[in-house]
């Protein structure tokens, strides 16, 4: 039997799948521009634009539609844009094209999360590192695909058709019966308004989020790049560093939820986010290949449940509506994610590209100040009752 956490698990996978494809072979893509490590990071930004708007701007659309028609259109627009960004010939129609991608990936992000939220209530168990490993996942198997293609000398076009077709035919089975699920008991009542900015008490969320997105961003979008300019290592040793990373992060995520009830979300964030500290300077300073790639296992591990234990403080809190909460905190968080290749690109330019891995530092150090924010909770939730919805329909 289906349940709503499988619906859920699936979408996360999809929607990874998909856009890891494109990730994986972003060093193709900047070959076929013909653009400079910069100018890629300019070109991918308009994916975190569009993210921006639409996780400031779509709490109030997401509830009128419901879950299912905004997974439908998230999920299967992201796919089928990112299937398109190959066949586009010039900087300025990716930029367009990953603009779109991103208003669906922002609300995408709210609506998943959200559901998620609710979903572990309903239940009375955690799901919300599962279902982020979901996501996890699908960047593994979709890296290890590309590395596997990319050696192979399969071309782009072809690689993210085919992965556009899969998800298609999954999407149909899985998103088809997605239902809302019921709110918290204890939820904010009151009705999202039409924007979501972070709050004051949000914060230390949103910089822990920061931390673990700039880890991820420059674990995923660059270590291919790394590899290659570093190393001289052949195409599929360069696509190992990313299957590594999103392997561990995958497996940490769908692994610690029962770790997350034994030891309480505190204590889980300080160490993974040491971890990850280790993992950036066996990057920054590694002599040879296999030290990076340790360290991108590492950098994998660290960041895997940081973001989906400040998704799920973030929907926990009654100060405003889960929706506007998990909105705000994605506005801050995921744009960091898409962020991270021109700041990271920017740096590899001019100053060397391990040195774009060693300024991620900082912000790991600010990130374990605010892990203060979590709880030191260790015991599950127990299963919340239910309370009615606003009226919106189900799509």
């Amino acid at each position: 039997m289906i349940g709503p956490q499988h619906r859920i698990y699936a979408c996360f996978l999809l929607f990874a799948l998909s856009l890891g494809a494109l990730l994986s072979r972003l060093p193709d893509l900047q070959e076929a521009l013909g653009v400079s490590e910069s100018r890629l990071g300019l070109t991918i930004i308009g994916m975190s634009i569009g993210s921006l708007i639409s996780l400031t701007l779509a709490s109030p659309l997401i509830v009128r539609l419901g879950a299912r028609v905004t997974a439908f259109t998230t999920v299967l627009g992201t796919s089928a844009i990112y299937a398109l960004i190959p066949w586009l010939d010039s900087p300025e129609a990716v930029f367009a094209a990953l603009f779109v991608a991103g208003l669906l990936g922002g609300a995408l992000e709210i609506n998943l999360n959200v559901e998620a939220d609710r979903t572990e209530a309903q239940l009375g168990k955690r799901i919300m590192n599962r279902a982020h490993g979901f996501w996890s996942l699908g960047f593994f198997v979709t890296a290890l695909i590309g590395a596997t293609v990319r050696q192979a000398g399969i071309s782009m076009q072809l690689h993210t058709g085919i992965i556009l077709a899969v998800v298609i035919v999954i999407a149909l089975v899985m998103i088809s019966g997605m239902r809302n699920a019921p709110a918290r008991i204890d939820a904010h009542q009151g009705k999202a308004g039409l924007f979501a900015f972070p709050s004051l008490g949000l914060l230390p969320l949103c910089l822990i989020g920061i931390a673990a997105f700039l880890i991820e961003g420059a674990g995923i979008d660059w270590s291919a790049i790394y590899m290659r300019d570093v190393f001289a290592v052949e195409p599929f040793i360069g696509g190992l560093s990313l299957t590594l990373f999103a392997f561990f992060m995958a497996l940490a995520r769908l692994l610690i939820d029962p770790v997350v009830e034994r030891f309480g979300p505190r204590s889980v964030a300080v160490s993974l986010l040491g971890l990850a500290a280790l993992g950036v300077l066996a990057v920054g300073f590694a002599p040879q290949a296999v030290f990076a790639l340790v360290g991108f296992s590492l950098m994998g591990i660290g960041c895997s449940a940081v973001y989906p234990l400040a998704v799920s403080a973030a929907a926990q809190r009654t100060d405003r509506p889960a929706s506007v909460n998990v909105a705000a905190l994605g506005q801050v968080t995921f744009v960091v994610f898409f962020l991270a290749p021109p700041l990271l690109g920017f740096v590899a330019e001019y100053s060397g590209i391990r040195n774009s891995y060693l300024i991620c530092l900082p912000v790991i150090v600010l990130g374990l100040i605010a892990t203060r924010a979590l709880s030191t909770r260790k015991a599950p939730e127990p299963p919340a009752g239910t309370a009615p919805e606003p009226a919106t329909p189900l799509g």
